[in-house]
């Protein structure tokens, strides 16, 4: 076998290893855990409060446009940090290839607010 196959037969070994590793240990737990089956853990969690009214409960949309947009500038802020470490590296090329992607995100912005999604109502 070449040496090349031999590096992924020992990942392949380590990956098999940890699968079956997780599986005997899902397994004992299994036989050695407590089971005292309880109506009350069948009912929804509430903060250690009993539950009040239907089990089902519709989100405002808002929340996730929010998290959406959070999202999207936390990796706009995860790409612009190396960018900023070999800037002088890059030179001009660079800086014109952060700018578009700057302008993109910021256009992005402008089309949000124009749409009305970060008016809070």
């Amino acid at each position: 076998m070449s040496p090349y196959f031999q590096d992924y037969v020992t990942v392949a070994a380590f990956a098999a290893l940890g699968v079956v590793l997780v599986l005997a240990l899902l397994g004992i737990a299994s036989i050695f855990r407590p089971a005292h089956p309880h109506p009350a853990k069948l009912l929804t969690y509430e903060c250690g409060v009993d539950p009040v009214g239907r089990d089902w409960s519709q989100s405002q949309v808002r929340y996730y446009i929010f998290g959406l947009l959070f999202v999207i500038f936390d990796v706009e802020a995860v790409f612009i940090f190396p960018w900023a470490i070999i800037l002088e590296r890059l030179g001009v090329f660079g800086l014109v290839e952060m700018g578009i992607f700057i302008l993109i995100l910021l256009l992005g912005l402008i089309y949000a607010i124009r749409k009305g999604v970060l008016k809070w109502e």
